[in-house]
């Protein structure tokens, strides 16, 4: 069977043939199955962020320095299950060079929006794909407060950093 062929089958894991298959594994096969699954998914997701991240780059027009780098910021969401950390949909920062910009607190401004006001203007104002991507990033991997996400374009890598 060839991983095309493969993949089709896991990507619709209700279906008779791969439930039956999964019955049938040993529980240490089925957490490395459940390791890589999370390794892909992640290598995925990242794949969107930085899809997104350049056309917004390339939206922005030219005339100044070449954008290297989109930098993200940690957020979290309240729902009724309590607070979520994430990634923020929006770009805190674009470096036209290799260096980090300073994303710390103490030299940038948070502020704090009504919790319907920042649904409702990541709805207008977000791109849908990328908050998608962001948020499934970090379900698989929670951000802490002082993390900040590193999207380099030349290489297509998504890093996060802690400061």
């Amino acid at each position: 069977m060839k991983p095309l062929e493969l993949s089709g089958l896991l990507a619709t894991p209700t279906t008779a043939t791969v439930r039956e298959a999964l019955r049938h594994m040993p529980p240490n096969a089925l957490d490395a199955l459940v390791t890589e699954a999370v390794a892909a998914a992640g290598t995925a997701w990242r794949r969107v962020v930085v899809d997104r991240v350049a056309a917004f780059v390339a939206g922005q027009g030219g005339g100044g320095p070449r954008i290297v780098a989109a930098y993200f910021t940690p957020t979290e969401s309240t729902t009724q299950d309590g607070a979520h950390p994430g990634w923020s949909p929006y770009v805190a920062a674009l470096a036209s060079t290799e260096d980090i910009p300073d994303l710390t607190h103490t030299r940038t401004t948070a502020t704090v929006v009504p919790i319907g006001e920042a649904a409702l203007s990541e709805e207008i104002f977000a791109d849908p794909h990328l908050s998608e991507a962001l948020n499934r990033l970090a379900a698989l991997d929670p951000p802490s407060h002082t993390d900040i996400l590193r999207v380099h374009l030349p290489t297509r890598q998504v890093t996060r950093l802690s400061l």
